[in-house]
C-alpha cells in the first residue's frame, strides 16, 4: 500500500472511530475533540465566568427555581441514558446550573454540565415551566455535545490542523476564546451562530427531556412564541441572536409535539 493510500485509510478510520449517535435523535456526529479535556476546560472557565459576574444567592427564590428545574431535569435525563446503556455519554458530568444578574435575554451550556441562566431571561419563561424549556434546551446542547462540533470546526478555521493540547500551549489566549466562543459565552471574537441543524436538534431534545421530568412540553411553543414575538423590536435577545427565529421553528416543535408527549405521559408531573 502506498504512502497516500495508508494516510487516507488512516484519515477515515480517525473519522469513523470519533463518529458517535446523539442519543434519541439517532443523528451520527463527527467530534474531534477529547471530551475529557473540554469538560476540564469548562469546569475552570465556568468558574472564572462566575468570579467575573455576579451570582444570584441561592437564599433567592428564582436561583432554587433554577437549581430545581434543573436537578430534575438533569435526573430524568441521567436515568434514561443508564436505561438505554448510553450513560457513557454523561458519566463525567458535574451537574452546576447558576443564575447570573444581567438584563441579557440569555442562557447557555458547557461540556460537563456546566449551566448558566440570566435573570433577564426570566420574564419570558414567566415560570418554571417556562424554564425548563430553556434549560432542557441548554441540557440538550449539552448532552448532544455540540460544543464539540462547533469547536472542532472552530479550531481548524483559526487554528489548523492542531490538537487541542496544542493549541491550548502555543496559543492559549486564542483557545480560550475559541472555546468561549463555540458554547455561546461570546468574548473579543464575538459569537458564533449556531448551526440549525443544532438548534432544531437542542429543540426536540430539549422538549423530550423536560417531559421525561415532568414538564408539559407544550410549554415549549408558548415560550418560543414569546421570544420571537420579543426580538420583533430594535435589539434582538443574545438567546436568539445565535439561533434560527422563524415559524419554522415553531412549526417543528409542533410537529414534534406528539412524540414528546409520550414521555411526558409516562412520568409524574414536577413537583412545584
Amino acid at each position: 500500500m502506498n504512502t497516500s493510500r495508508l494516510i487516507l485509510v488512516l484519515v477515515i478510520a480517525t473519522l469513523w472511530s470519533s463518529c458517535a449517535r446523539v442519543p434519541i435523535s439517532g443523528r451520527r456526529q463527527m467530534r474531534l475533540l477529547p471530551e475529557g479535556l473540554l469538560t476540564e476546560m469548562a469546569a475552570a472557565n465556568y468558574q472564572g465566568f462566575m468570579d467575573e459576574h455576579t451570582v444570584v444567592p441561592a437564599s433567592d427564590l428564582r436561583t432554587q427555581m433554577v437549581a430545581r428545574t434543573g436537578e430534575n431535569i438533569s435526573v430524568a435525563v441521567v436515568d434514561y441514558l443508564r436505561e438505554t446503556g448510553k450513560a457513557k455519554r454523561v458519566h463525567d458530568f458535574e451537574w452546576e446550573f447558576q443564575l447570573v444578574e444581567s438584563e441579557q435575554v440569555n442562557a447557555w451550556a458547557m461540556p460537563g454540565g456546566k449551566i448558566a441562566i440570566y435573570t433577564g431571561i426570566l420574564d419570558l419563561t414567566r415560570d418554571e415551566d417556562g424554564l425548563a424549556v430553556v434549560m432542557s434546551h441548554e441540557i440538550a446542547h449539552a448532552v448532544a455535545r455540540h460544543g464539540n462540533e462547533r469547536m472542532s470546526q472552530q479550531l481548524m478555521l483559526m487554528v489548523g490542523a492542531v490538537s487541542l493540547d496544542v493549541a491550548l500551549r502555543e496559543k492559549p489566549q486564542l483557545t480560550r476564546e475559541i472555546f468561549m466562543l463555540a458554547y455561546g459565552v461570546g468574548g473579543t471574537l464575538g459569537t458564533l451562530a449556531y448551526s440549525r441543524q443544532h438548534e432544531y436538534e437542542a429543540d426536540a431534545l430539549g422538549m423530550t427531556f423536560m417531559a421525561m421530568a415532568g414538564y408539559d412540553p407544550s410549554h415549549a411553543i408558548s415560550f418560543w412564541e414569546r421570544m420571537l414575538e420579543y426580538s420583533g423590536g430594535a435589539q434582538i435577545p443574545e438567546f436568539l441572536s445565535t439561533h434560527p427565529s422563524n415559524e419554522a421553528r415553531i412549526n417543528a416543535a409542533r410537529e414534534y409535539l406528539p412524540e414528546a408527549m409520550t414521555y411526558y405521559q409516562e412520568n409524574e408531573p414536577a413537583t412545584r
